[in-house]
């Protein structure tokens, strides 16, 4: 005779089985019920297109910066730089100052690390650099300046701001909580290790 199931296994058992229905998965009950989930992922992947989609929502962004330059950025375009695990957002700028004859169009070129950030469960940017500032006309004697404002911008702009922000579903299963552990930038999208809490 098989010795009764202690409450506390089987109430984990049912979680388990309850977990196995609510997800609509049709393996044999048998095999939901082992200590290990094949199902939980052990990663998440999110593509290119939602990080584009995530930093389209930003702009078009006006600001004044030092009182000295209008700047208005517009048109950004994501990139993927896997050689150095960074995200490269590519910017339209068109800049407008009292030091110029008229406004002048440019392309600003920053880039950031990837981290998560628990209290909103969110794959935020980190640390935003510029990269390249390129200007037309007589805007390129005021190059040092104008690099100065695109610092500002791409900090006010992009530190801490949510790239992928995970649904409360996507980190917890049967009673056991998950969190987002390495987040490593590939060729064709963010791969996201989950791992136990």
């Amino acid at each position: 005779m098989t010795p009764p199931a202690t409450p506390a296994r089987r109430r984990f058992l049912i979680s388990a089985l309850s977990a196995c229905v609510t997800a609509g998965i049709t393996a044999p009950l048998v095999a939901c019920a082992t200590s290990t989930f094949p199902f939980i992922p052990d990663h998440y992947t999110f593509s290119q297109k939602q990080v584009q989609e995530a930093v389209q929502r930003k702009f078009p962004y006006q600001r004044t910066v030092s009182q000295v330059f209008d700047v208005a950025l517009a048109n950004p375009v994501v990139g993927l730089l896997p050689d150095t695990n960074r995200v490269s957002v590519r910017l339209d700028a068109r800049l407008a100052s009292p030091f110029l004859q008229q406004p002048v169009n440019g392309v600003f070129t920053l880039s950031s690390q990837l981290e998560y950030d628990a209290p909103s469960r969110s794959v935020v940017l980190r640390a935003p650099n510029v990269d390249n500032v390129s200007v037309d006309g007589n805007a390129q004697a005021y190059t040092q300046q104008i690099n100065a404002a695109a610092a500002v911008l791409a900090t006010q702009l992009l530190t801490n701001y949510p790239v992928y922000t995970f649904k409360p579903e996507q980190l917890q299963f049967a009673g056991v909580n998950y969190e987002p552990g390495t987040i490593t930038v590939l060729t064709n999208g963010i791969r996201v290790q989950i791992v136990e809490k």
